[in-house]
């Protein structure tokens, strides 16, 4: 099948990502779920770097990546009712988030997250992944894989 001609399911958007090997992993899960990954602002890395090519193998070429300077240049194709802000420090569990094809999912750096103003303008859209041991958080791309596997499940595609 073309490519292109494959729908987009989800847009995964990752705002000042860090760790490049982070990026690889969530570059490969995209690719494995029709979906397009979104790199926004200042990256911590090269996308030539080592460490991202050695997390994506040789996936790299079937992600689509597009790079935004800004969120909001980054979400200005979608409804505001459907993009969904992730966040340690939100008060509502990412199983109350119901979600559909073409929503977009929004995921801070890894140090620091999002930043608070937009967790705190957007509450009523931005949800945690429950973490009951001693951690502050779960490494960023086994949260962008729990939601993203949920979102699909929810839209009958698992």
């Amino acid at each position: 099948m073309n490519e292109s001609a494959v729908p987009t399911l989800i847009h995964v958007v990752l705002v000042e990502p860090e760790i490049p090997q982070n990026t690889g992993t969530i570059g490969r899960v995209c690719a494995a779920t029709h979906s397009v990954l979104h790199l926004v602002g200042k990256l911590g890395f090269s996308t030539d770097d080592k460490y991202l090519k050695r997390a994506q193998l040789d996936y790299w070429p079937h992600i689509r990546v597009e790079y935004h300077d800004t969120l909001d240049q980054a979400l200005s194709p979608a409804d505001p009712e459907r993009v969904f802000y992730f966040s340690a420090k939100a008060e509502r569990s990412y199983t109350s988030a119901s979600f559909r094809e073409g929503d977009y999912l929004v995921f801070g750096k890894e140090s620091v997250g999002l930043p608070p103003e937009l967790v705190q303008a957007n509450r009523e859209q931005t949800f945690a992944i429950p973490i009951f041991g001693p951690v502050r958080s779960i490494n960023l791309s086994n949260a962008v894989s729990v939601i993203l596997y949920e979102a699909l499940r929810q839209m009958g595609r698992t």
